[in-house]
């Protein structure tokens, strides 16, 4: 199913990874109205200069295109439907429910969200108690704070501005870690299966309402995370190259986006195995201690 153009978006951990990568790919898209939230002031409003630059520049692209020879605009050309430009950044941590809950609201008083991005996570490191806590509230409760009055947001408006029905898309971010229990990283992987598991039962309960739930299960990508990474990586990619193949599967609202398919083979069949087996591959694959160094690595040097 080819979705409607996007026009408005919302982004969470959008300050870094791919989160950023998705909204300078949509500013580059020509997304008029792009809402970030991140921890980080000064990460935000580097990302927010970067997507304004693109709106600039796709603006300027199809002013120059939307022209016939006598310089008067082509009708139904795009400049006509993309004034305006906003980007608007926001020091928000998705932990704080109440906080969360009305600044959606606020960005959808500005323009009528179609797209909500529920991308924000973190990494464990070691498994303290602390850090497994840490991991829960952001990778769960994050999302659940998200999600939910976005849900909610998306039943009290189905039309959209002109009287055409709304595209109302959630798009979760989990993670390959969610196909199969692993030791390695035993909080990440159980929070980004719970993600994913939801993500999936949500698409099913909502697809009768007209809102589309969409779950993304990339590999390695380029973040914050995986820069702190000392383990091998395999099948690694850059955030913009992910982006463009999440925001292509977005579009045709392909429900679930796993990637690189070799990781996404990988770990399914890792899930398939007898558990005795499963488990006992999963103790074989490299450990990062909170040291920093893989466990059975420590003398490889391996560069990204």
């Amino acid at each position: 199913m080819k979705m409607k153009r996007m026009n408005s978006v919302l982004i969470t951990g959008g300050s870094s990874g791919i989160g950023e990568a998705l909204a300078v790919a949509c500013a580059q898209r020509g997304v008029r109205k792009i809402f970030l939230c991140g921890r980080d002031a000064a990460r935000l409003a580097t990302v927010v200069k970067k997507c304004e630059e693109a709106q600039r520049q796709k603006l300027e692209d199809w002013r120059i295109e939307g022209l016939d020879d006598s310089n008067r605009p082509i009708p139904n050309s795009p400049i006509l439907q993309s004034s305006n430009p906003h980007v608007e950044g926001r020091v928000l941590d998705v932990t704080d429910e109440v906080a969360v809950r009305a600044w959606i609201e606020e960005c959808n008083a500005v323009a009528p969200l179609e797209v909500v991005f529920s991308n924000a996570g973190i990494g464990t490191g070691s498994e303290s108690e602390e850090n497994v806590r840490r991991t829960f509230a952001t990778n769960i409760g994050g999302g659940l704070n998200v999600v939910l009055p976005t849900i909610e947001l998306f039943r009290r408006n189905p039309v959209a501005p002109d009287g055409t029905p709304r595209r109302r898309q959630i798009v979760i971010t989990a993670s390959i870690a969610g196909y199969a229990p692993l030791s390695t990283c035993p909080s990440y992987a159980a929070t980004k299966a719970a993600m994913k598991s939801w993500a999936l039962s949500l698409r099913g309960m909502l697809k009768g309402e007209g809102i589309w739930v969409n779950v993304i299960c990339p590999g390695f990508i380029r973040s914050r995370i995986t820069d702190r990474n000392t383990c091998p990586m395999p099948f690694f990619m850059e955030a913009d190259r992910a982006a463009k193949i999440i925001l292509d599967r977005v579009d045709r609202n392909i429900g679930l986006i796993a990637f690189p398919w070799p990781m996404r083979f990988g770990v399914w069949l890792l899930a398939s195995l007898p558990w005795r087996l499963s488990e006992f591959i999963s103790r074989l694959l490299p450990e990062k201690t909170s040291s920093g160094k893989c466990k059975g690595h420590e003398g490889k040097k391996i560069a990204f």
